[in-house]
C-alpha cells in the first residue's frame, strides 16, 4: 500500500465521518418529528435501492450477490445492524447526539473484549487494561451514583454492544463471503426488518421533512461509498482511527443545531474511551504486522 493510497484512504475516511454525522444530525430532526421505525424503513429502502444497483453492476450480478455460504448469519448481521441504527436514533431523541455518540465511542474496545468468545482471538493484557481504562471513561459519562442517573444513558450502550457484535460477525463471514456478498445481505436484510417493523407506524410528512428525509437517503448513500472507497484504497487499521473524528462532527452539530451541551464528565470520559479506544486499534495493527 502506497503512501498515497493510505493519504487517500485517511481523507475518505475523514468525508465518511463527516457525512455520518450529517446523517445522525437529520436523523436526530426526523426522529423527534416523527416515529423511529418508520424513519429508519424509508432510509433503508433507499439503502437497499443503493445496495442492489451496486450488486447489479458487479460481475455475476445479484445471483452472485445473494450466493453465501453461511446465509442465516448475514441475514442474522442485517437485522442486528437495522436494529442498532433504531436505537441509536432513539438514543439521539432521549439523550442528544453529544453524550449519545460519547457512550457510543466505547464499541471498539466492546469489539475487542469480545473477539475472543465469538471469534476466538487471544486478547493481551495491555488490551484488556485498556478495555478496562475505557469502560471507566463510560462511567465518567453515565455518573452512577451522582444525583438521578437517566436509564437513557444505557440506550448509546446497548447500541454500541449491538454493533461491536455485528462487526465481529461481519469478521466472521468475512471468512467465507467476500465484501460484496455481505454488503448486499445488510440492506436487504435490513430493508426486510424495517419495513415489516415500520410499516405499522407510518405518519404523514411534510413537504420540507420529505425534503429532509432524501437528504437523510442520499447521506446514507454517500457514507457507505465513501466507507467502501477507503477500505479500498488503505488498509483499515491504518484509517480507522479517523473515524472517531464522527464524535468531534457530531458534537458541533448536536451543540450548534440541536442546542445541546458538553458537560464536563462527558468530554473527560470521552476523551478516556477514545485514547483507549485508539490504544487498542493500534495493538491490533501491530500484531497484524508481527
Amino acid at each position: 500500500m502506497t503512501d498515497q493510497n493510505t493519504r487517500l484512504g485517511i481523507w475518505l475516511m475523514v468525508s465518511t465521518a463527516f457525512v455520518f454525522a450529517m446523517q445522525d444530525g437529520i436523523s436526530r430532526h426526523l426522529a423527534g418529528e416523527y416515529n423511529v421505525f418508520m424513519v429508519i424503513m424509508i432510509r433503508y429502502w433507499f439503502f437497499a435501492a443503493f445496495v442492489i444497483a451496486i450488486a447489479k453492476h458487479k460481475a455475476g450480478g445479484i445471483r452472485q450477490a445473494v450466493r453465501s455460504r453461511r446465509p442465516l448469519t448475514q441475514i442474522f448481521r442485517g437485522l442486528l445492524l437495522a436494529a442498532e441504527v433504531c436505537v441509536m436514533v432513539a438514543g439521539f431523541v432521549a439523550l442528544g447526539l453529544v453524550e449519545s455518540h460519547a457512550v457510543f465511542a466505547v464499541y471498539p474496545l466492546l469489539v475487542a473484549a469480545l473477539s475472543g468468545p465469538v471469534l476466538g482471538e487471544k486478547v493481551g493484557w495491555r488490551r484488556w487494561s485498556a478495555i478496562g481504562i475505557g469502560f471507566v471513561g463510560v462511567i465518567i459519562i453515565l455518573e452512577p451514583g451522582y444525583g438521578v442517573f437517566h436509564p437513557a444513558a444505557l440506550i448509546p450502550l446497548l447500541a454500541a454492544l449491538m454493533f461491536a457484535l455485528y462487526g465481529l460477525l461481519t469478521r466472521f463471514v468475512s471468512r467465507n463471503d467476500s465484501a460484496a456478498v455481505s454488503f448486499f445481505w445488510t440492506g436487504v436484510a435490513g430493508a426486510v426488518f424495517t419495513t415489516v417493523v415500520g410499516v405499522w407506524f407510518w405518519e404523514p410528512m411534510t413537504p420540507s421533512d420529505w425534503a429532509w428525509m432524501g437528504l437523510l437517503c442520499l447521506t446514507a448513500a454517500l457514507s457507505h461509498y465513501l466507507l467502501i472507497r477507503a477500505y479500498e484504497v488503505a488498509e483499515a487499521s491504518a484509517i480507522q482511527p479517523f473515524a472517531y473524528l464522527q464524535l468531534v462532527f457530531v458534537s458541533f452539530i448536536g451543540i450548534g443545531v440541536f442546542g445541546e451541551t458538553l458537560r464536563p464528565n462527558v468530554a473527560v470520559g470521552a476523551v478516556i474511551v477514545v485514547c483507549a479506544g485508539l490504544f487498542t486499534l493500534w495493538r491490533a495493527r501491530q500484531k497484524e504486522m508481527q
